[in-house]
């Protein structure tokens, strides 16, 4: 066990032997910390936050009261192999949210990025990749195998279906239920999700250019409308482009997927 002499432990909380816990860390009343956690820099552990498993959580993570971190896969393959889970720095995880270490079969690591927020009651399942400034409303479900590039916002009570990708600064709407892949800066809502435009909203807050982003909106309609299937649109796209931002959603439909995608209506 390694505890800063930095860190303040409540009386009440549960170190096992075997954690690290680094300077600056709060561990609250009836927290449980199990021996294979690493917390880094500036933690907080409000109350009866459970961190098990083989876990490390980034510096400056705020972890709210009843979250389940690093408990074994919902996984009926899971054997108790050592898989791990992997959080970055300065994520806000709330009140009853839940996040699973990897399996075997998944590459053994569940990993989240940095600077996300995961309102009450998420669910982060085996093996997901999530990446950075990502926003998960209340009650939504990330399920195992799961792809979440950057800039990501998942509505509340919305479900991600299992091995599905999320393109980085996609919308996903409340209640909505997505079974495919969801291209880069795509918007989907409707409770069966469909794609139905483009995160405009999101590029402008994010300062992207006008002329980028007409360049988009040319491209959601040749990827709608235009010649030979998806797949030979976007690589036609890939190939005529000068946007960057138009030739990342082309590569990201030309990659290797186990999913289909949703496609413009």
């Amino acid at each position: 066990m390694s505890i800063s002499v930095s860190a303040q432990i409540h009386p009440s909380a549960v170190i096992e032997p075997g954690a690290v816990i680094a300077d600056g860390c709060k561990v609250g009343p009836f927290c449980v910390v199990g021996p294979d956690v690493e917390l880094g820099r500036n933690v907080v552990l409000r109350s009866h936050v459970v961190v098990t498993g083989w876990t490390q959580v980034g510096d400056e993570t705020d972890i709210f009261s009843f979250a389940s971190i690093g408990e074994i896969p919902q996984d009926l393959k899971f054997k108790g192999e050592k898989t791990k889970l992997i959080i970055g720095r300065r994520n806000r995880i709330r009140e009853h949210v839940t996040m699973n270490t990897g399996t075997e079969g998944g590459g053994g690591v569940t990993r989240v990025g940095d600077n996300n927020l995961f309102m009450a009651g998420c669910h982060v399942a085996h093996d997901a990749q999530i990446g950075n400034n990502v926003i998960v409303v209340n009650n939504a479900a990330i399920a195992g195998h799961c792809i979440i590039e950057d800039n990501v916002l998942i509505g509340g009570l919305s479900g991600i279906h299992q091995f599905v990708r999320i393109g980085r600064g996609a919308i996903i709407g409340a209640v909505t239920m997505v079974t495919n892949d969801v291209i880069p800066y795509g918007l989907v809502q409707a409770e069966r999700g469909t794609l139905d435009g483009l995160n405009l909203v999101g590029l402008k807050r994010r300062g992207v250019s006008r002329t980028d982003i007409t360049a988009l909106r040319a491209a959601y309609q040749a990827l709608a409308q235009g010649e030979g299937t998806f797949l030979e649109r976007a690589r036609r796209l890939n190939e005529e482009t000068e946007s960057e931002y138009v030739r990342e959603i082309a590569e990201f439909i030309i990659a290797a997927s186990d999913r289909s995608f949703l496609t413009p209506s």
